[in-house]
C-alpha cells in the first residue's frame, strides 16, 4: 500500500508542472496570432490612437514574460478573463461548454469501450474461427472510419432520410429521453473508430493471456474455463486495454470538438469556432487551456487507475 501512495503521490506532484507547461505552450503559441485583440473589441474601423490606448490599458505592450505572469496570476485565482464587445466572461462561456465536451467525450468513450471489450472478448474466445473473422473485419473497418466522415453518414441515414434522431437543435436536461436522442449519434460517430483499435488489443491482450501456462493448468485441474476466464484471464488482460484507452482520451476530446461543430452542440468546439469567427484569441486561449488541462487530470486518473489493476507496478 505504500507503494501505491508513494506512486500516487508522485502523480500528483508531476500535475503543477504539467500544468505550467501547457498554458506556457499555449499562451507561446496564442501570441504569435496576427489577430489583435483590440480591433475584436473596438471594431474594424477604429483608430489607431484608440488601438494604443486599449493596448496600454491591457498591458499588450508588455513583454511576453511579464504577459504570460499577469494571466497566470487570473488564471490561478479562476479568471480566465473577457471576450467580444460585451466584454462576456470567458470563465461563464467555458462552464457552458465544457460539460457537454465532457457528456460527450465520456458517452463515446463508453460506447467505444463497451463494443470493443465485447468484440474483443468474443474474438479472443473464438479465435481463428469464423466470429473471429468477421470480428477483424468490423474492427479494420472502424478503425479506417474518420469520425467526422460518419457523422455526416448517420444524419443523412437516421435523420435526413429515417427522421429517426434529431442532427440539430438544443439540448435536452442531462439523462431524459430527448438528451439520448440528441447524443447517441455524436457518440457512436466519436466511439467508432476507439472501438476498432481497441477491440484488436483485446483481442491481443486475451489471446496472450489465454495461452498462458496457469490456464492451462487451472483448465486441466477441471476449474470450468468460463471461471478462469472471468476470474483471471479477464483481470490480467484488462492492464494493456487500460492504458491504450487513457492515452485516447486526449483523442476523444480532439475529436469530440469536430463532432460538436457537425452536430451543432454548444460544447468546447462551437466554443472554439466562435472564437475563431470572431477573432477572439483570449477566448480561443482559454478554450485550449483548459482542454488541455482536462487531458492531463483524466490521465493522471488513468494512470492511478493502472496501478490500481496492475499489482506489480505497486511493488516497482
Amino acid at each position: 500500500m505504500s507503494n501505491l501512495l508513494r506512486l500516487i503521490g508522485r502523480r500528483i506532484v508531476a500535475l503543477p508542472f504539467m500544468v505550467l507547461g501547457a498554458t506556457l505552450l499555449v499562451f507561446v503559441l496564442m501570441s504569435f496570432s496576427p489577430v489583435d485583440p483590440a480591433y475584436s473589441q473596438l471594431g474594424e474601423n477604429v483608430t489607431p490612437e484608440a488601438v494604443a490606448q486599449y493596448h496600454a490599458a491591457h498591458g499588450l505592450d508588455d513583454p511576453l514574460p511579464v504577459r504570460y505572469v499577469r494571466y497566470m496570476g487570473g488564471f490561478l485565482q479562476g479568471d480566465l478573463g473577457t471576450y467580444g464587445v460585451n466584454n462576456s466572461s470567458v470563465n461563464a462561456k467555458i462552464a457552458d461548454a465544457l460539460p457537454i465536451t465532457m457528456q460527450l467525450t465520456f458517452l463515446g468513450l463508453i460506447f467505444g469501450a463497451v463494443l470493443a471489450f465485447v468484440l474483443g472478448i468474443i474474438a479472443a474466445l473464438y479465435r481463428d474461427r469464423w466470429p473471429d473473422q468477421l470480428i477483424r473485419v468490423i474492427s479494420i473497418l472502424s478503425l479506417a472510419t474518420p469520425s467526422f466522415w460518419l457523422a455526416v453518414l448517420l444524419i443523412l441515414l437516421l435523420s435526413a432520410n429515417l427522421h429517426a434522431l434529431p442532427a440539430s437543435g438544443p439540448l435536452p436536461a442531462l439523462f431524459t429521453l430527448g438528451w439520448w436522442r440528441r447524443m447517441i449519434m455524436p457518440a457512436i460517430a466519436l466511439g467508432t473508430p476507439l472501438s476498432g483499435q481497441l477491440t484488436r488489443v483485446i483481442r491481443t491482450a486475451m489471446v496472450e493471456e489465454l495461452d498462458k501456462d496457469y490456464v492451462r493448468t487451472a483448465i486441466g485441474a477441471g476449474i470450468p474455463k468460463r471461471t478462469v476466464v472471468a476470474k483471471n484471464v479477464l483481470r490480467n488482460a484488462l492492464i494493456t486495454p487500460v492504458t491504450t484507452l487513457g492515452m485516447k482520451i486526449g483523442y476523444l476530446l480532439g475529436g469530440a470538438v469536430v463532432i460538436e461543430v457537425i452536430f451543432a452542440l454548444p460544447g468546447m468546439g462551437t466554443a472554439i469556432t466562435t472564437g475563431i469567427q470572431g477573432n477572439e484569441p483570449n477566448l480561443v486561449q482559454g478554450v485550449v487551456i483548459v482542454v488541455a488541462l482536462s487531458f492531463i487530470i483524466i490521465n493522471i486518473v488513468v494512470d492511478m487507475l493502472y496501478i490500481l489493476i496492475n499489482p506489480r507496478i505497486r511493488t516497482v
